[in-house]
This record gives C-alpha cells, sequence and structure tokens, in this order.
C-alpha cells in the first residue's frame, strides 16, 4: 500500500515575501501532489486577518480531505489564535494532543492521529500520525523531543507498528535525526532538505521520519513556482509505502 504524505508549514497563510493573506496558494501547492495525509504547522483562525476563516476547515473543504484533526497552540488577544492540524483520506479512529511545552517558551505541542489505512478488500492497518512544531533553542528541541518519545502512545506501540512523524522541526543544525530519531527506531531522508525561507531556502527546519513496517519510497521538497510564494517555508513531499 502506497501513500503520499505531506508536511508543510503554511504560515497561517500569509506569503512569506509579499506578506499576503491566500489559503487559494496553499490549496492549489498542496492539491497539485494529490497526497493522502496532510501535516500542517501554523494553522490559523479567528482573526478579520485571516477573513476570520478557520483554516483547517476551509483547506480540508477545498483539498477534499475531510478526516481532520486540530489543536490551538498560541492563542493572541486580537490576532486570533494557530496551532497543528492533520488532514487525511483515511478514517480518523483516534486523536491526541501531547504537550510538549517548556516553560517559559512558547506553547509547542505533538498532534496525534490515529487512522485506519484499508490495504484490500479485507485487510486494513492502523497508521499512527504524529504532527509537531519544536522551539527555536536547541536545548528545547532535545527536552521536547524526549517528552515525545516518553509519551502515550508513542512508549507503548509495537515497534513494527507503523508510525510516520513530521512537522516544523527547526533543526537548524541538522542534529535531531543522528541524535534523536535514528536511535529511537526512525529512518528519514538520507539528506536534510532546505525548505526555509522558501524563496532561496538555506535550513533544513522541516522533516519526516517513518518507524515500523512504513518504508520511505522518496522524499522532496515542493519546486512549484506559488509554493515559494504561498508560505515562508516550503513543504516536503513523501512517498511512503506500508509493507
Amino acid at each position: 500500500m502506497r501513500l503520499r504524505v505531506i508536511s508543510y508549514n503554511i504560515h497561517k497563510c500569509i506569503g512569506g515575501i509579499d506578506r499576503r493573506y491566500d489559503p487559494g496558494r496553499i490549496v492549489e501547492v498542496i492539491a497539485h501532489y494529490e497526497p493522502d495525509v496532510v501535516l500542517l504547522q501554523e494553522v490559523a483562525e479567528g482573526s478579520p486577518i485571516y477573513n476570520h476563516d478557520r483554516q483547517y476547515e476551509r483547506l480540508s473543504s477545498e483539498l477534499g480531505l475531510r478526516h481532520v484533526t486540530y489543536f490551538v497552540n498560541v492563542r493572541f488577544k486580537r490576532r486570533g489564535q494557530y496551532g497543528n492540524a492533520i488532514l487525511s483520506r483515511f478514517p480518523l479512529t483516534e486523536t491526541s494532543n501531547i504537550d510538549l511545552t517548556i516553560p517559559p517558551k512558547k506553547r509547542r505541542s505533538v498532534l496525534h492521529g490515529r487512522y485506519r489505512v484499508r490495504l484490500g478488500k479485507k485487510t486494513s492497518r492502523t497508521l499512527h500520525v504524529y504532527n509537531m512544531h519544536l522551539g527555536l533553542s536547541g536545548v528545547e528541541r532535545k527536552m521536547q523531543l524526549k517528552k515525545f518519545l516518553a509519551s502515550h502512545p508513542f512508549e507503548g506501540l509495537h515497534p513494527k507498528t507503523p508510525i510516520l512523524v513530521g512537522g516544523d522541526l527547526n533543526d537548524v543544525w541538522g542534529t535531531l535525526g543522528p541524535k534523536m530519531f535514528v536511535p529511537a527506531g526512525f529512518r528519514g531522508n538520507e539528506s536534510p532538505l532546505r525548505t526555509f525561507p522558501a524563496f532561496a531556502p538555506v535550513r533544513a527546519l522541516d522533516a519526516i521520519y517513518v518507524r515500523g513496517s512504513l518504508q520511505i519510497e522518496r522524499i522532496m521538497r515542493s519546486r512549484l513556482a506559488v509554493a515559494r510564494a504561498a508560505s515562508d517555508h516550503l513543504p516536503l513531499v513523501a512517498d511512503l509505502r506500508i509493507v
């Protein structure tokens, strides 16, 4: 069973260069790749800045990905709120949010969704998806990943259970893979893919990792012209296979 995944910090649907609010550009980028699962960070709502859109609902509707889970991390008095969302073609059977906040830093979390993926007419598998947005400090990020690796239900999952982890890891130095994910049994891209800033990327802030009976066929960053303008991050696109 093959599936396509996108991880994308959408910057509240505000362009990284022109600062223009335009959810249509985000929809265009995502729709081009026809994904099965989309991990979104900085998904906003609750402000006239965003035309009072509930972005997770609008994106879900326009993309036809009707299985949605969303959790708010950051709230402002006048500028609404934003958080993480997962959109999927697969039925969502369970969801939860794991707090990764390291006081006094900004609130951070990882959003968990458990999905039932049909492999054939009579067989299906459970897929665990974790969407995270980590902090800006190296020490903070390592502490957050230690909390994640010790969290429920992740800690109790069987080593062969298909697990997908992705998001904006803010991994400026590219150390989280070899130091944190690989020792925990995860596999990622052989070389980090630069995704920030979108118009001329120099940092590999975003990543996708898999564990268990989930294999990576390829991971690429978007090269669409509209993706360079739609957000301040480029999306990562991964083709995976459940075995």
